[in-house]
């Protein structure tokens, strides 16, 4: 059994072929999937969706490239669709200074108000970092950093970091996602990142429609490659697939609380 800890396909990317592509996925062994929201409409899309399937879930979350939207009213119904029985995670949300769409500051914010939402609503965070390691680290350490891990749990989303980031991610106590990145012949930090990682810490994800493994480059991304990413970790750290599949499956469902099957 595989699960694919974060994907899109409740956007609009998949309005033509989503339930071909639901079919592609179970036909893979990709048991559940989390669908990932990154402002109010999408959560929205990612809960409605997650409703119609009992293999799907959803986070709801706000983007750091949306940040700038963040008012009371829009965290107010966020808190609320948190509380959605189909809803495991608080997310995406984090630091992205390779673009400028919010902010530095308007993204401290919504990082900031989304850490401690996700506490109040006990969700694990879900949390995207882009060229702003040092201060992601900061910032989680000020709000509690292994305690809050310890409490509801954390995921580095589509982690990029090389080693030594794994580490200090570890030493936070926070889960590490590896996602169709790793496949790539160029991402060799990354690749011995996760070959050094502690298995009981590692997840798997697509970000579909983004981030196709290589083999796919070029295609749009689905839930159904995520075999792929399994298949190079096994491949790095000289595992058996099955035995990548049954732990980060394992490791999915008890950061998320999802029911084992």
């Amino acid at each position: 059994m595989l699960i694919d800890t974060h994907n899109h396909m409740a956007d609009p990317e998949f309005d033509a072929d989503r339930e071909a592509v639901i079919q592609r996925a179970l036909d893979a062994g990709v048991r559940k999937m989390i669908l990932i929201g990154t402002d109010l409409p999408s959560s929205q899309r990612a809960v409605d969706l997650a409703e119609r399937h009992p293999f799907l879930w959803a986070t709801v979350g706000l983007h750091p490239h949306e940040a700038k939207r963040l008012d009371p009213p829009l965290l107010e119904a966020l808190e609320t669709l948190a509380g959605h029985p189909k809803v495991v995670g608080l997310g995406e949300t984090g630091l992205d200074y390779f673009y400028h769409h919010s902010t530095p500051e308007e993204q401290r914010r919504a990082f900031i108000e989304q850490i401690r939402l996700a506490k109040r609503k006990r969700l694990p965070l879900v949390i995207h970092t882009r060229d702003a390691w040092e201060e992601t680290f900061q910032i989680l350490e000020e709000e509690g950093g292994r305690a809050h891990a310890a409490d509801v749990g954390a995921v580095f989303h589509c982690f990029t970091g090389d080693p030594p980031i794994a580490a200090r991610a570890a030493a936070l106590g926070f889960y590490l996602s590896f996602s169709g990145i790793m496949t790539f012949p160029k991402a060799i930090p990354l690749q011995q990142a996760a070959a050094a990682a502690d298995l009981s810490r590692i997840v798997i994800e697509t970000d579909a429609p983004y981030l196709a493994p290589q083999g796919y480059r070029g295609k749009r991304n689905e839930p159904a490659y995520v075999r792929a990413v399994a298949e190079k970790i096994a491949q790095l750290r000289n595992q058996p697939f099955e035995m990548i599949a049954e732990a980060t499956s394992a490791n999915a469902e008890r950061l998320f609380k999802l029911p084992a099957v």
